[in-house]
Protein backbone atom coordinates (compact mmCIF):
# COMPACT_ATOMS: atom_id res chain seq x y z
CA UNK A 1 0.00 0.00 0.00
CA UNK A 2 3.10 2.27 0.90
CA UNK A 3 3.93 1.75 -3.26
CA UNK A 4 0.17 2.73 -4.14
CA UNK A 5 0.07 5.74 -1.63
CA UNK A 6 3.65 7.22 -3.44
CA UNK A 7 1.76 6.30 -6.61
CA UNK A 8 -1.16 8.76 -5.47
CA UNK A 9 1.29 11.64 -4.60
CA UNK A 10 2.72 11.49 -7.99
CA UNK A 11 -0.10 12.02 -9.57
CA UNK A 12 -1.45 14.40 -7.29
CA UNK A 13 1.46 16.34 -7.48
CA UNK A 14 1.48 16.33 -11.49
CA UNK A 15 -1.56 17.32 -11.43
CA UNK A 16 -1.70 20.10 -8.71
CA UNK A 17 -4.03 17.89 -6.97
CA UNK A 18 -2.09 18.62 -2.95
CA UNK A 19 -4.90 18.50 -0.80
CA UNK A 20 -8.64 18.87 -1.56
CA UNK A 21 -9.48 17.23 -5.32
CA UNK A 22 -9.45 20.01 -7.67
CA UNK A 23 -10.82 18.49 -10.74
CA UNK A 24 -12.69 15.07 -9.85
CA UNK A 25 -12.49 13.62 -13.77
CA UNK A 26 -15.28 11.41 -15.25
CA UNK A 27 -13.52 8.55 -17.47
CA UNK A 28 -15.51 6.12 -19.62
CA UNK A 29 -14.00 2.97 -20.53
CA UNK A 30 -15.19 0.95 -23.00
CA UNK A 31 -13.99 -2.65 -22.68
CA UNK A 32 -14.41 -6.09 -24.49
CA UNK A 33 -16.20 -8.83 -22.21
CA UNK A 34 -12.48 -10.87 -21.80
CA UNK A 35 -11.04 -7.39 -20.10
CA UNK A 36 -13.91 -5.81 -18.10
CA UNK A 37 -13.17 -7.92 -15.03
CA UNK A 38 -9.76 -6.71 -14.99
CA UNK A 39 -10.65 -3.41 -15.14
CA UNK A 40 -13.40 -3.58 -12.65
CA UNK A 41 -10.48 -5.11 -9.97
CA UNK A 42 -8.34 -2.08 -10.66
CA UNK A 43 -10.70 0.95 -10.92
CA UNK A 44 -11.34 1.07 -6.99
CA UNK A 45 -8.13 1.73 -6.58
CA UNK A 46 -7.28 3.99 -9.03
CA UNK A 47 -10.51 6.09 -8.22
CA UNK A 48 -9.48 6.23 -4.43
CA UNK A 49 -5.55 7.49 -5.68
CA UNK A 50 -6.95 10.25 -7.83
CA UNK A 51 -10.35 11.39 -6.89
CA UNK A 52 -11.35 10.43 -10.46
CA UNK A 53 -14.61 8.10 -11.47
CA UNK A 54 -14.76 5.49 -13.77
CA UNK A 55 -17.59 4.09 -15.77
CA UNK A 56 -17.13 0.44 -17.54
CA UNK A 57 -19.38 -0.93 -20.29
CA UNK A 58 -18.59 -3.41 -22.09
CA UNK A 59 -19.42 -5.63 -25.11
CA UNK A 60 -17.99 -8.06 -28.14
CA UNK A 61 -15.39 -5.85 -30.57
CA UNK A 62 -17.75 -5.97 -33.03
CA UNK A 63 -20.54 -4.28 -30.85
CA UNK A 64 -18.10 -1.93 -29.48
CA UNK A 65 -16.40 -0.72 -33.20
CA UNK A 66 -19.94 -0.47 -34.28
CA UNK A 67 -21.12 1.92 -31.14
CA UNK A 68 -17.89 3.75 -31.70
CA UNK A 69 -17.97 4.12 -35.49
CA UNK A 70 -21.98 5.31 -34.40
CA UNK A 71 -20.88 8.44 -32.78
CA UNK A 72 -21.24 7.24 -29.02
CA UNK A 73 -18.62 9.07 -26.75
CA UNK A 74 -15.66 7.62 -24.78
CA UNK A 75 -12.53 8.24 -23.71
CA UNK A 76 -10.66 5.15 -23.51
CA UNK A 77 -11.65 1.70 -25.28
CA UNK A 78 -10.37 -1.94 -24.62
CA UNK A 79 -10.36 -3.74 -27.71
CA UNK A 80 -8.23 -5.78 -30.07
CA UNK A 81 -4.91 -3.99 -31.62
CA UNK A 82 -6.14 -4.56 -34.90
CA UNK A 83 -9.78 -2.66 -34.05
CA UNK A 84 -7.46 -0.22 -32.05
CA UNK A 85 -5.18 0.51 -35.27
CA UNK A 86 -8.53 1.02 -37.63
CA UNK A 87 -9.90 3.28 -35.09
CA UNK A 88 -6.64 5.51 -34.97
CA UNK A 89 -6.64 5.32 -38.75
CA UNK A 90 -10.31 6.97 -38.58
CA UNK A 91 -9.00 9.16 -36.55
CA UNK A 92 -11.34 8.22 -33.45
CA UNK A 93 -8.17 7.16 -31.50
CA UNK A 94 -4.85 9.11 -30.74
CA UNK A 95 -2.38 7.77 -32.94
CA UNK A 96 0.51 6.60 -30.75
CA UNK A 97 -1.60 6.07 -27.70
CA UNK A 98 -2.28 2.04 -28.11
CA UNK A 99 -1.20 -0.46 -25.51
CA UNK A 100 -1.41 -3.77 -25.60
CA UNK A 101 -2.34 -4.92 -21.86
CA UNK A 102 -3.13 -8.48 -22.35
CA UNK A 103 -3.33 -11.52 -23.93
CA UNK A 104 -5.96 -14.71 -22.99
CA UNK A 105 -6.36 -18.23 -24.69
CA UNK A 106 -10.03 -19.57 -24.70
CA UNK A 107 -10.82 -22.54 -22.63
CA UNK A 108 -13.89 -25.25 -22.07
CA UNK A 109 -16.20 -25.28 -19.57
CA UNK A 110 -18.53 -27.47 -18.07
CA UNK A 111 -21.24 -27.07 -15.06
CA UNK A 112 -19.56 -27.73 -11.24
CA UNK A 113 -20.29 -30.77 -10.14
CA UNK A 114 -20.53 -32.12 -13.84
CA UNK A 115 -18.08 -34.65 -15.05
CA UNK A 116 -14.74 -33.09 -16.34
CA UNK A 117 -14.59 -34.28 -20.25
CA UNK A 118 -10.83 -34.93 -21.27
CA UNK A 119 -9.62 -32.25 -23.83
CA UNK A 120 -5.76 -32.42 -23.50
CA UNK A 121 -5.27 -33.45 -27.18
CA UNK A 122 -7.47 -32.43 -30.05
CA UNK A 123 -9.62 -35.51 -30.84
CA UNK A 124 -10.52 -36.11 -26.87
CA UNK A 125 -11.82 -32.21 -27.94
CA UNK A 126 -13.57 -33.09 -30.67
CA UNK A 127 -14.98 -36.37 -29.10
CA UNK A 128 -15.93 -33.81 -25.95
CA UNK A 129 -18.06 -32.09 -28.41
CA UNK A 130 -19.17 -34.37 -30.57
CA UNK A 131 -20.44 -36.32 -26.86
CA UNK A 132 -21.95 -33.46 -25.30
CA UNK A 133 -25.98 -32.68 -25.92
CA UNK A 134 -25.78 -29.10 -26.09
CA UNK A 135 -22.46 -26.38 -26.87
CA UNK A 136 -22.55 -22.79 -26.39
CA UNK A 137 -20.08 -20.15 -27.65
CA UNK A 138 -20.22 -16.72 -28.48
CA UNK A 139 -22.54 -15.91 -31.82
CA UNK A 140 -19.75 -15.24 -34.21
CA UNK A 141 -22.57 -12.71 -35.59
CA UNK A 142 -22.11 -10.85 -32.77
CA UNK A 143 -18.85 -9.73 -33.59
CA UNK A 144 -17.27 -11.87 -30.27
CA UNK A 145 -13.74 -13.00 -31.27
CA UNK A 146 -14.10 -16.09 -29.43
CA UNK A 147 -17.41 -17.39 -31.17
CA UNK A 148 -15.97 -16.25 -35.21
CA UNK A 149 -12.95 -18.12 -34.20
CA UNK A 150 -14.93 -21.45 -32.72
CA UNK A 151 -17.07 -21.36 -35.85
CA UNK A 152 -14.67 -21.86 -37.64
CA UNK A 153 -12.26 -24.15 -35.38
CA UNK A 154 -15.34 -26.78 -35.82
CA UNK A 155 -15.35 -26.31 -40.15
CA UNK A 156 -11.26 -27.09 -39.78
CA UNK A 157 -11.94 -29.93 -37.65
CA UNK A 158 -14.68 -31.21 -40.18
CA UNK A 159 -17.61 -31.23 -37.07
CA UNK A 160 -19.52 -28.27 -37.83
CA UNK A 161 -22.72 -29.86 -39.06
CA UNK A 162 -22.85 -32.29 -36.14
CA UNK A 163 -22.16 -28.99 -33.78
CA UNK A 164 -24.23 -25.95 -35.27
CA UNK A 165 -27.51 -27.59 -34.69
CA UNK A 166 -27.10 -28.54 -31.20
CA UNK A 167 -25.13 -25.25 -30.81
CA UNK A 168 -26.18 -22.40 -28.16
CA UNK A 169 -25.40 -19.20 -29.62
CA UNK A 170 -24.85 -16.13 -27.05
CA UNK A 171 -24.87 -12.51 -28.22
CA UNK A 172 -22.23 -11.20 -25.75
CA UNK A 173 -21.71 -11.78 -22.07
CA UNK A 174 -20.48 -14.98 -20.46
CA UNK A 175 -21.14 -18.04 -22.06
CA UNK A 176 -20.38 -20.05 -18.87
CA UNK A 177 -23.90 -18.65 -17.54
CA UNK A 178 -25.64 -20.89 -20.10
CA UNK A 179 -23.71 -23.39 -18.83
CA UNK A 180 -24.49 -22.32 -14.82
CA UNK A 181 -28.59 -22.30 -15.34
CA UNK A 182 -28.27 -25.89 -17.38
CA UNK A 183 -29.37 -24.19 -20.90
CA UNK A 184 -26.06 -25.80 -22.61
CA UNK A 185 -23.57 -28.73 -20.94
CA UNK A 186 -20.13 -27.70 -22.63
CA UNK A 187 -19.02 -23.94 -23.14
CA UNK A 188 -16.47 -22.68 -24.81
CA UNK A 189 -15.35 -19.30 -24.36
CA UNK A 190 -12.50 -16.91 -23.73
CA UNK A 191 -10.82 -17.83 -20.01
CA UNK A 192 -10.54 -14.90 -18.09
CA UNK A 193 -14.59 -14.94 -19.06
CA UNK A 194 -15.43 -18.20 -17.74
CA UNK A 195 -13.41 -18.07 -13.82
CA UNK A 196 -15.86 -14.71 -13.28
CA UNK A 197 -18.83 -16.85 -13.33
CA UNK A 198 -20.11 -19.01 -10.54
CA UNK A 199 -21.80 -22.42 -10.73
CA UNK A 200 -19.20 -23.86 -13.18
CA UNK A 201 -16.03 -25.65 -13.76
CA UNK A 202 -13.37 -24.12 -15.86
CA UNK A 203 -12.24 -27.91 -17.50
CA UNK A 204 -8.82 -25.99 -19.15
CA UNK A 205 -7.94 -24.78 -22.17
CA UNK A 206 -8.05 -25.72 -25.85
CA UNK A 207 -4.70 -28.00 -26.85
CA UNK A 208 -2.29 -25.85 -27.88
CA UNK A 209 -2.51 -26.82 -31.83
CA UNK A 210 -5.46 -25.17 -31.62
CA UNK A 211 -5.39 -22.75 -28.91
CA UNK A 212 -6.63 -18.92 -29.70
CA UNK A 213 -4.89 -16.39 -27.65
CA UNK A 214 -6.58 -12.89 -28.25
CA UNK A 215 -4.29 -9.84 -27.33
CA UNK A 216 -6.35 -6.93 -25.84
CA UNK A 217 -4.97 -3.14 -26.21
CA UNK A 218 -6.31 0.10 -24.82
CA UNK A 219 -6.40 3.67 -26.81
CA UNK A 220 -7.04 7.13 -26.06
CA UNK A 221 -9.99 8.29 -27.62
CA UNK A 222 -9.32 11.18 -29.94
CA UNK A 223 -12.06 13.40 -28.39
CA UNK A 224 -11.39 13.05 -25.08
CA UNK A 225 -12.22 15.64 -22.81
CA UNK A 226 -10.40 14.21 -20.38
CA UNK A 227 -6.91 13.41 -21.67
CA UNK A 228 -4.58 13.49 -18.28
CA UNK A 229 -6.86 11.19 -16.38
CA UNK A 230 -7.53 9.08 -19.22
CA UNK A 231 -4.09 8.52 -20.38
CA UNK A 232 -2.73 7.78 -16.31
CA UNK A 233 -5.66 5.15 -16.03
CA UNK A 234 -3.98 3.50 -18.79
CA UNK A 235 -0.81 3.42 -17.72
CA UNK A 236 -2.01 1.90 -14.27
CA UNK A 237 -4.22 -0.68 -16.05
CA UNK A 238 -0.63 -1.91 -17.74
CA UNK A 239 1.75 -1.07 -15.11
CA UNK A 240 3.02 -3.61 -12.48
CA UNK A 241 -0.28 -3.61 -9.91
CA UNK A 242 -2.50 -4.77 -12.76
CA UNK A 243 -0.05 -8.10 -13.50
CA UNK A 244 -0.99 -10.19 -10.19
CA UNK A 245 -4.96 -9.02 -11.47
CA UNK A 246 -4.74 -10.85 -14.77
CA UNK A 247 -2.92 -13.73 -13.63
CA UNK A 248 -6.33 -14.01 -10.87
CA UNK A 249 -8.74 -13.42 -13.78
CA UNK A 250 -7.32 -16.15 -16.28
CA UNK A 251 -4.97 -13.04 -18.66
CA UNK A 252 -1.55 -12.96 -18.93
CA UNK A 253 0.64 -9.38 -19.45
CA UNK A 254 0.85 -8.49 -23.03
CA UNK A 255 4.50 -9.50 -23.99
Amino acid sequence: MKKHLCWAAAIAGALGLAGPVAHAAEVKVLTAGAFKQVVLALVPDYERQTGNHVTVDNGTTGQLKSRIDGGEAFDIVVITPAVVDEMTASGKVVAGSKINLASVGIGVVVKEGAPKPAIGTVDEFKEALLKSKTVAYIDPASGGSSGIYVDKLLEKLGIANQIRPKAKLKKGGYVAELIASGEAELGIHQISEIVPVKGVTLVGPLPKEIQNTTVYAAGLSASTKEKDAAKELIDYLSGADAAAVLKSKGMDPAG
